[in-house]
C-alpha cells in the first residue's frame, strides 16, 4: 500500500476487486473434464515440486510416483481447507464487534465469502481423488486450538492477522513456483484450482498487510514487544504445519522419514526455500518495527527463516545462485 493512499481508499479498492473478479468453484471448474483417475500420469510430481526433484522419488516406478503424487496434491487441498475454516471463523469474530459504517467489515465479508469457496473447491478435489488426505496435524484439531486460534481475532487481532500471513505466505508462494513451472508440470485440475486461489489470495494478503501497517503505529512497546517474538515463531510452526506432510500419511505411503527430513529442511538449498517463502513478511515485519530487537532478529535467523527482506511484493528471486553457494558449503563441511 503506497503512502499516498489512505486505508480506507485501498479497502475499497479491494472490496471492489471482489465484485469484479470472483470465482465460484461449481461454475469456474468443469470438474467432469478432468481426469483423476489413479493411473493419469500427469499425477506425477515435477522436478519443481519438493518431493519430485528428490532422488528417493525418482528412483520410484511410475506406479509408486503416481499413487505419491496424487495423495500429495489431495493433502495440499485438505490443509488449505482446514486452514481456511479456521481464517473464515476468526475474521467472523472480527467483524462482529465492527461499527456501522466500517469499511473493513465490507472487505472482510467479502474475503471469507472467498475463503467459504476455496474450502468448497479443496474439499471436491479431495472428494474426486478418493484420498482420505489427513490435513494438519492432529494437535490444531483440537477443542482448545478450535477455538483458540480463531479468538485472536478478538483478544490480539494483530497477531491473528500475522497468522493469517503465517499460512497463506507458504501456500501462496509454492503454488505460483508451480504455476511459473508452465503447463503440463502438474495435473491440469490442481493447476486450475491454483490459479484461482492466487488471484484471489493476492487481495486477502495485501488486506492482511495493509491491516498491520495501518495498526501497528498504535501499538504500546510491550505488545509491539510481543508480536515480535510471536511472529517468527509463528511462521516457521505454519510453515511446518502447511508444507511438510503428516507422520500418518507418510507411514501409509512408505516415505522413509530421512527422506522428509532431507525434504525439510535439512539439505541446505532447501533452507534457502524456507527462507525465501517468507521474503514479503520479512518487508513487512521490517516496516512495521517487528525485527528492531535482539530477539527477534535471533529468531529468524535461528529458525531457518530470516534473511533480506523482500524489495517489493511478490519479488521472484534468483534461487540458483544461492543453492549453488550453499551445495558448495554443505560439501566444503
Amino acid at each position: 500500500m503506497t503512502t499516498d493512499v489512505t486505508y480506507e481508499q485501498h479497502l475499497a479498492t479491494l472490496s471492489q476487486g471482489s465484485v469484479d473478479l470472483h470465482f465460484d468453484p461449481f461454475v469456474d471448474i468443469d470438474w467432469e473434464s478432468y481426469d483423476v483417475s489413479a493411473e493419469n500420469p500427469q499425477w506425477i510430481l515435477p522436478a519443481e515440486h519438493e518431493m519430485g526433484a528428490h532422488p528417493w522419488y525418482q528412483s520410484l516406478s511410475e506406479e509408486r510416483q503416481r499413487e505419491i503424487g496424487r495423495a500429495y496434491m489431495a493433502q495440499v487441498a485438505k490443509v488449505g481447507l482446514e486452514f481456511e475454516n479456521l481464517l473464515i471463523r476468526g475474521l467472523m469474530q472480527y467483524v462482529y464487534d465492527l461499527p456501522n459504517g466500517s469499511a473493513e467489515f465490507r472487505y472482510v465479508t467479502h474475503e471469507a465469502t472467498e475463503e467459504t469457496h476455496h474450502t468448497q473447491m479443496f474439499q471436491e478435489f479431495v472428494n474426486r481423488c478418493e484420498a482420505d488426505a489427513p490435513g494438519m496435524p492432529q494437535w490444531t484439531k483440537t477443542f482448545l486450538m478450535q477455538t483458540f486460534i480463531p479468538g485472536f481475532a478478538r483478544l490480539f487481532p494483530e497477531f491473528f492477522f500475522i497468522l493469517v500471513l503465517g499460512g497463506e505466505e507458504p501456500i501462496d508462494h509454492m503454488q505460483k513456483v508451480y504455476l511459473r513451472a508452465g503447463e503440463g508440470k502438474i495435473h491440469p485440475l490442481m493447476r486450475r484450482i491454483m490459479q484461482i486461489h492466487v488471484a484471489e489470495e493476492a487481495r486477502h494478503i495485501s488486506f492482511a498487510h495493509a491491516k498491520l501497517t495501518e495498526d501497528a503505529p498504535g501499538m504500546g512497546r510491550i505488545r509491539r514487544g510481543l508480536l515480535s517474538v510471536l511472529t517468527p515463531i509463528a511462521f516457521r510452526i505454519m510453515a511446518d504445519m502447511i508444507l511438510i506432510p503428516p507422520g500418518r500419511m507418510c507411514q501409509e505411503l512408505g516415505i522413509p522419514r530421512e527422506v522428509i527430513k532431507d525434504i525439510y529442511w535439512e539439505a541446505p538449498e532447501r533452507r534457502v526455500v524456507l527462507s525465501e517463502i517468507f521474503g514479503d513478511v520479512r518487508m513487512l515485519s521490517t516496516k512495521v518495527g517487528l525485527v528492531d530487537n535482539r530477539v527477534a532478529r535471533l529468531l529468524w535467523k535461528r529458525l531457518h527463516i530470516g534473511g533480506a527482506p523482500s524489495r517489493y511484493r511478490g519479488e521472484i528471486h534468483d534461487r540458483s545462485i544461492h543453492d549453488r553457494e550453499l551445495a558448495q558449503q554443505h560439501h566444503a563441511a
